[in-house]
């Protein structure tokens, strides 16, 4: 093998290496590790869902190039889908995007709205994507950090931060890692900054339908944001299909068709007949999006008590599947060296709250755990985690 002289990574991504997720269930698998670290539930959605997708396919619907944009029927149930929730009206056709994922999407719009030394304003701690897609897009990251134990955001921080180079603010609510919610005078405030600099808002929504306490708002409802934001969510979440990679994008006509400029150079087109059966999903029931709140709130509850008995101080969410923690009162001090050992410890998997920060020291002592698994799952982790109590003990 011939090696070039020059570093191989161009130096935007330099330091960015593999993602956590990837690294932690990799040691998750090697290890036996029950895996409360990566995001995902060890169970399927709807069967009446997955039956869509499986007779699309059987069809002959979508295996073949969907159309760029997404199929009419996901645009029209996206659409169907921000008003029935939120009284919000779009257009199917000029402001509706179908996405790979709401990862994609972040990243499209990164690309497509951010100029190089253009920042962005970030509420740290973020999902590790969104570091990536600023450097990809040459734009400075610029973190206004939430803090324990309620983790909101501090508006007078967040207009200290905005400059004459500012472009956006990327806003997660409901927040992944925290589990914080954004209240609607906090959403108020923020949205008034963007109207006042004259600044995009990228709202990623993902976990919109997963809050046990407070409520979802969407700054794109408040005044002046709905033709400055691009709001984005996915089937992942919502439907327990995270493999699928079904997102959308909902935004004013000149900003989605800046994604879509971006999007159709990443994947072009992705997951064709799960399009068709997400189109049926956005439109189940309002009983099946309580049950699926419902079941994560107690799984949320059973996970909590258990840390919280063990030892561990425990930030409780009000939103999303994860839990923060603390783990001084394991006599711990760095949640790095702690997640590391953890699996051969106690052979459960979890993550540092560390890699989502720029500020390494704001969150040294802290960890998040994932709770989208089944009670029993839950249950055999928390008796697992118990060692680590004893293990103080002696």
């Amino acid at each position: 093998m011939v090696w070039v002289s020059r570093p191989v990574l161009n130096r935007r991504l330099a330091g960015l290496g593999t993602t956590i997720f990837a690294e932690m269930s990799a040691r998750a698998v090697a290890t036996g590790s029950i895996n409360l670290g990566q995001g995902f539930p060890d169970t399927d959605g709807p069967e009446a869902i997955a039956a869509a997708a499986a007779d699309a396919i059987r069809q002959g619907r979508g295996n073949q190039y969907p159309p760029g944009p997404g199929v009419p029927e996901l645009r029209e149930a996206i659409a169907a889908h921000q008003q029935r929730w939120y009284g919000l009206a779009y257009d199917p056709g000029t402001e509706v995007l179908v996405t790979a994922g709401a990862t994609e999407a972040i990243a499209a719009a990164m690309l497509a709205l951010v100029e190089p030394g253009d920042e962005v304003i970030a509420f740290e701690p973020y999902y590790d994507s969104y570091a990536a897609n600023i450097a990809m897009a040459g734009g400075i990251r610029v973190p206004v950090t939430l803090r324990p134990p309620r983790f909101r955001p501090d508006t007078g921080q967040l207009a200290n931060a905005i400059t004459g180079r500012t472009r956006l603010i990327l806003l997660n609510s409901p927040h992944n890692p925290t589990g914080s919610v954004f209240t609607r005078d906090e959403l108020a405030a923020i949205a008034s900054l963007a109207v006042e600099h004259d600044l995009l808002v990228v709202a990623d929504e993902v976990y919109e339908h997963l809050v046990f306490d407070g409520e979802h708002v969407p700054i794109a409802r408040f005044p002046g944001m709905r033709e400055r934001t691009v709001s984005v969510s996915s089937a992942g979440k919502t439907f327990s299909f995270t493999g699928w990679k079904i997102g959308w994008v909902t935004a004013a006509p000149e900003l989605v068709a800046a994604v879509r400029t971006a999007k159709q150079f990443l994947t072009y087109v992705s997951g064709g007949p799960f399009q068709y059966a997400v189109a049926q999903a956005l439109a189940l029931p309002d009983g099946y999006f309580a049950a699926l709140r419902d079941d994560l709130k107690a799984k949320r509850d059973l996970l909590a008590a258990g840390l919280r008995d063990i030892g561990f101080e425990v930030y409780p969410p009000a939103g999303t599947y994860f839990i923060t923690t603390d783990i001084r009162g394991l006599g711990e001090e760095d949640g790095v060296a702690f997640c590391m050992t953890l699996p051969e410890r106690a052979g459960v998997v979890a993550i540092p709250s560390a890699v989502f920060y720029d500020d390494k020291e704001a969150a040294r002592t802290q960890v998040r755990f994932a709770f989208c698994k089944r009670p029993e799952v839950l249950t055999e982790a928390v008796g697992r985690l118990a060692r680590l109590r004893q293990g103080a003990a002696r």
